[in-house]
């Protein structure tokens, strides 16, 4: 909670800059700007190789069987959850964003100096790459390469709690004072009031969704298993992190009556891989940034289901860090949505000012894949 609130602090001071700062200090907010935002490109595909390739390779070739369920309900979890969210998202955000082009229809501020920060390699280039190694360690029981992406993880990690996180207020701090300084911050900011409240919303709906669909399978209450269910909600809520988050969720789940082995087994693996909270408001904010600015196409479903189908794959590389969503994500938003860095900036801000929701509705999700997968296991 104290990230929201630092990046909280980080967008009024940014737009208090941007309103009464003179312009070459604005031009020195957007040098630093454009230089961070080259080092997140940087570390886009080092997250999805490691990230990616360590988890496929902690899945082993145990539980073949719990495995492939439970992963197939995950992804079609965040999938619907997703084409719920941009049918929501094409209805309501339109409505209040006065039909798109404001973002960035100022010419903008040119930075005093660039610094290009090339990455290892493509986006799809590391996702391949990352699934080739994940299954060949899986086949092959390599230990000295499992140990490899094991440690190349942690490093990667670290990077993101002791650099990347730190800084992320600052940065978001500049993307606003650069929209005040042009004069769009205000619409900008109507928007993303909007979209917070709606992605709540679709969580929500979403879950009873989930929890519906769990009762009809397994004869259970949705209600009366969702209730149970809400500490791990709450603890989402504050902790911001799925993995944290497991064993309450564990134990909940165990409180509705699953398996002990399911339990133990299906939660874990759905922390890593069933993300539909966090689809959900991924899409809303892709779709409210895209309808901002002007030189983004306005979406079509056409457009954005393949994007919601890797994000559902994608989602497989998101760490158990504040943000680490938004962070795997941001390689498919560029390449396949055509982001540009002020774009993945917006889109930084927007996430992480809800992500405890996201979150929260990640984990108590678990919960009914883990009744669906005890039934059809028996």
């Amino acid at each position: 909670m104290r990230l929201i609130l630092k990046l909280a602090l980080g967008i009024v001071l940014g737009i208090g800059v941007g309103l009464i700062a003179p312009e070459v200090f604005v031009k020195v907010i957007v040098t630093f700007k454009t230089i961070f935002g080259e080092f997140l490109e940087f570390t886009i595909p080092l997250i999805i190789i490691f990230f990616i390739a360590s988890g496929i390779a902690s899945f082993g070739k145990h539980s073949g069987k719990m495995l492939g369920l439970t992963s197939a309900i995950a992804y079609s979890s965040s999938v619907f959850a997703g084409i719920l969210a941009f049918i929501a998202a094409l209805i309501f955000i339109p409505m209040f964003a006065g039909g798109g082009g404001h973002a960035e229809e100022a010419p903008g501020i040119e930075p005093l100096f660039e610094m290009a920060i090339d990455p290892v390699t493509g986006v799809m280039t590391a996702l391949v790459a990352a699934f080739v190694f994940g299954i060949g360690i899986t086949r092959i029981n390599s230990p000295t390469l499992k140990a490899f992406f094991d440690e190349g993880k942690e490093i990667i990690e670290r990077m993101i709690w002791k650099i990347i996180i730190p800084i992320l207020p600052f940065y978001i701090a500049s993307i606003f004072a650069e929209l005040a300084a042009d004069g769009t911050v205000f619409e900008t900011l109507k928007t993303f009031g909007l979209v917070l409240l709606l992605a709540v919303i679709l969580h929500w709906v979403w879950l009873f969704v989930l929890y519906t669909i769990a009762g009809s399978v397994t004869g259970k209450s949705p209600l009366k298993s969702l209730k149970t269910m809400l500490p791990a909600y709450f603890t989402g809520l504050g902790t911001m992190s799925s993995a944290a988050t497991i064993p309450v969720t564990v134990q909940q789940t165990k409180e509705n009556k699953v398996n002990e082995g399911i339990a133990d087994s299906a939660v874990p693996l759905c922390a890593t891989i069933h993300l539909s909270g966090s689809t959900i408001t991924l899409v809303l904010c892709s779709v409210a940034v895209m309808v901002l600015s002007n030189d983004l196409s306005m979406p079509t479903f056409g457009m954005m289901l393949p994007f919601i189908l890797m994000l559902g794959v994608i989602m497989i590389a998101a760490p158990g860090v504040p943000g680490g969503a938004v962070m795997a994500s941001l390689g498919l938003l560029g390449t396949m949505l055509g982001f540009d860095e002020t774009a993945l900036g917006l889109m930084i801000g927007l996430y992480m000012a809800q992500d405890s929701f996201g979150t929260a509705a990640n984990v108590t999700g678990d919960g009914a894949i883990a009744l669906m997968v005890e039934k059809f296991m028996k």
